[in-house]
Parts: C-alpha cells; structure tokens; sequence
C-alpha cells in the first residue's frame, strides 16, 4: 500500500489523517493526488465510497498554503446539503493544522452565520448551486480569486438540472485556474462540460482489473416481497448476525416517515431523512446516526450522495431505484473505506419490469428475484438471521400511548369522554344540583334513578333544565 507520505503530502496533513487512522492511500487517491499537486486538471472516475473526497480536497489544501491570505481562493461545488456537510467536515479535517478557514454554504439554514464566516476571511467554500449563486448574486460571496475549482458528484448535478448553475458559477471564477471534476459515473454531458471548462483534463478511472460494474466487497440479495410484508421482514433483517448502522432507501417522503414511524414502534433506534423535514431536522438525524446513537436512517435519494459513514453494514431498497446509476449510488453507501457490506433489494410484482433493466445494465444474473416472505428459510439463511426472529423487538417502547389521567390506565380518557357512569360527567353536577346520590347499584338500567340512560329521552331531560322549576322559589 502507498501512504500519503509517499505520495508527497505536507507532514502536517499527513498527521491530520493519522490522527484518525488514514495512513494508506486507495486507488483514486494514489493516482490522482500526484497529478493534482502540481495543478493538473483531472477527471477522477471511481465508484462511490473509495475516496474520492481526499482525492481532491488534499491537493486543494496542500496548493493554498499554510497560511493562505484571507478570501476565497478555493471553492467545491456538490449538488446536495447532505454532501456539502460531509466534504466541509473532511475538508475542516484536512485543514486543522493550518490557519485555512472553511465554511459551508448550503440552503435550509439562516444565512447570517455563513455570511458572517466569508466575511471573517474564509479561504475554502464548499457549497450547493443555489446558495453560491444566491450570495454572489448579492455580492457577498466573490469568487474573482477562487483559482481552484471542484465539481464533485458532478453526474448528480446533471440529474439534479444544475448545468445551467454550473455555467454561472464558472463565469465568476477566474480563467485561469486549478479544475478537478469527480464522479461515480461520466455521462456524455459531463464530458462535454469537463471539455468547455478544463484545460487539457487527465481522465482517471479507478478501478480494480477484476471488478465489475459493482463493487467486489459488497454482497447483493434481490426479492421478490409483497408491500404488506416488507416491514416484518425489514424488522426481522435488522436482528440479523454482525449488523450495524442501516440505510434504508425510499422512494417517496411518505413511505420514508411512515417507515420510521413503524420502526420506531417495534423498538428499533430509527431516524429519517428527507424533503419534508426542516435543514436543522436533517443535520440532526444525520449527526445521531453518524455517531451511533441511532443505527437506522430511512432515506430517501436525496440524501444517497451525502452519506459518508464507514460502518455501514446493510443497505436496504425499500422500494427498487428506477435505474441502474441510482441503485448504485444506494448499495456504494455500505462497503465504504474497503469493508465489506450487503445491499438489499425489495422488488414489487408490478416493478419487475424496472429490476429486468437494472440486471442487464448491472450484469447482476438475477433475472427473477426470488420470491421472500418473513418468513422463509432462504431469507435466515442469506442473511444469518437467528432462528425464531420475529419482526417486534421484547423492549419496544410505547411510542403513542394515550395520555394518563391519573395514573389509572391509557383508556381513562375515552371513558371520560363517553356518556360515563357517576357523577362526574352529569351535566347537572357542573351546575351545582344538589340531587342526592343513587344507592349503590342501582339508578342505572332500572329507569328510575337520576342516572338512568334509558328511560326519558336525552332532549327531554335538557328541556326540563334549560329553565327554573315552578317549586324554585319554594
């Protein structure tokens, strides 16, 4: 294995990244970083979860200085609030042992604190089109001395309909400059684009000789599963032998908030993150299951590019992608960093047609996933799942239990709001009439007693309280 001291990193960043157990470099990082010190302009293609972010960040860092005048002279452009945090944090890593500031500029979030920090001198922005374009609109964010520019997951920008931000972006950073473009995948567009805005660009593809389209270290299980039996299964999964943290993948908000919600009810530790939730919500989720107060994240898409976690055992697709690139930027969220994970599809009756043009694309040879239930063998088996599981952990807390009156019980309130027995519910109670009490047992049925429900009609007896009796006076 090549280190990064080999690699001709500055000492202090090499003990940043020893600091926290990085000292060997992985493919796209060893092949790229040498290119990008001297400031050659680069396309690192490499599948998700080896690096990449290192790949740039390092040369970025190391090209500014130890101690770089203040402005922006830096700025990485990711497509999702998500990603942003977790370059920022990998970047701030880099960069704590030097007087380089960083700051992350990103949508969902008040704008005074990230105006404040451009003001104070920040020299690296890592931000998301809109926002960048929003401050620079306004002049607050000048990018007229950014003489390195990254575009990371740029094919994500382009289905994200970001390419006409791009081009703005570029045309306010200077013309000559240091341009590196990382991807998973390089669709037409993103060569085309790299061709107009890079000068002379080195195409790197990392990838081992014997691997596939997916990567080696991830184990792929496809069924076939029917929508009512998805969450005893998904809840039978995650008790399985050896698992960890979970992603587990949506396709709609909805099905991501009800998913947590059920969860969350069978006593497991569950978050969720997607559109619906507040930016401050968002970071919340992701920063309890970053550090491991909660092991399950419900997703939805949004969220595949930014989860940089290393522990990730298991990721499941809830619901199938609707392509090949998006389930691979699924499953590339587990098997991070060299481990080893397992990705796991859920596969409607009515989305085989989806899973026939993912498993040609991917080459996976599972024609026709096979058909799962919670409870066939085959599902213990594949995924080492003790035997006698069931779907509802012993503990599970109780969620939404009814509210307590006085310690007698969730169901008190319900009798309360009834037409109730005693007293205490009579209209005639709260006016003060001080009619005397039944014997015990009995005024009830009988139709004789002043609590009786079936002997004089409801209206009648309101009719005969709305005024004062003739013997009132009396």
């Amino acid at each position: 294995m090549t280190t990064f001291a080999d690699l001709g990193v500055d000492q202090d960043i090499v003990e940043a990244l020893s600091q926290r157990g990085i000292i060997d470099a992985f493919p796209i990082q060893e092949q790229t970083i040498p290119l990008g010190l001297p400031g050659q302009d680069i396309i690192g293609q490499a599948k998700t979860g080896t690096g990449k972010t290192f790949g740039f960040g390092i040369p970025v860092v190391q090209r500014l200085g130890a101690n770089p005048e203040p402005g922006v002279k830096a700025l990485i452009v990711v497509p999702t609030r998500e990603l942003a945090v977790q370059v920022y944090e990998d970047m701030d890593m880099l960069t704590e042992n030097r007087a380089t500031s960083v700051v992350a500029i990103y949508g969902g979030k008040a704008y005074e604190g990230q105006i404040e920090q451009l003001k104070a001198g920040a020299q690296i922005v890592v931000g998301t089109p809109g926002r960048l374009i929003d401050l620079a609109g306004q002049r607050l964010l000048d990018l007229s001395n950014a003489t390195e520019v990254v575009l990371d997951e740029a094919d994500k920008m382009l289905d994200l309909g970001f390419l006409p931000d791009i081009e703005k972006i570029f045309q306010k950073v200077p013309a000559v400059r240091h341009t590196q473009l990382f991807s998973a995948t390089m669709p037409g567009q993103i060569v085309t684009l790299a061709r107009r805005f890079m000068s002379n660009p080195i195409h790197i593809r990392a990838t081992d000789p014997d691997e596939g389209l997916t990567q080696a270290n991830i184990k792929h299980l496809v069924y076939r599963a029917h929508s009512l039996d998805k969450d005893e299964v998904i809840a039978r999964i995650l008790q399985a032998e050896g698992r960890e943290k979970t992603v587990i993948f949506t396709r709609t908000k909805r099905a991501a908030q009800k998913l947590v919600d059920e969860l969350q009810d069978r006593g497991f530790a569950a978050v969720a993150v997607h559109g619906d939730m507040s930016q401050e919500s968002r970071e919340r989720s992701m920063a309890a299951f970053k550090a491991g107060k909660k092991d399950v994240l419900i997703a939805t898409d949004v969220a595949a590019r930014g989860i940089d976690v290393d522990d990730v055992t298991h990721v499941i697709n809830h619901t199938i992608p609707d392509d090949e690139k998006t389930y691979l930027h699924r499953a590339g969220r587990t098997g991070r960093a060299g481990r080893t994970g397992i990705a796991i599809t859920f596969v409607d009756w009515e989305d085989l047609h989806k899973w026939a043009l993912i498993n040609r694309a991917l080459e996976f040879g599972q024609p026709e996933p096979i058909e799962t239930y919670s409870s066939s063998p085959h599902l213990y088996a594949d995924l080492q799942i003790p035997e006698g599981t069931k779907g509802r952990i012993a503990t599970a807390p109780r969620a939404d239990s009814a509210p307590k009156v006085d310690g007698a019980g969730g169901d008190r309130p319900r009798r309360r709001r009834s037409r109730s027995r005693g007293s205490a519910s009579r209209p005639d109670a709260a006016a003060g009439a001080a009619a005397p009490r039944p014997a015990e047992g009995g005024g009830t049925h009988d139709g004789g007693g002043s609590e009786h429900r079936d002997g004089t009609s409801t209206p009648r007896r309101r009719r005969r309280r709305r005024g004062p009796r003739p013997d009132a006076a009396a």
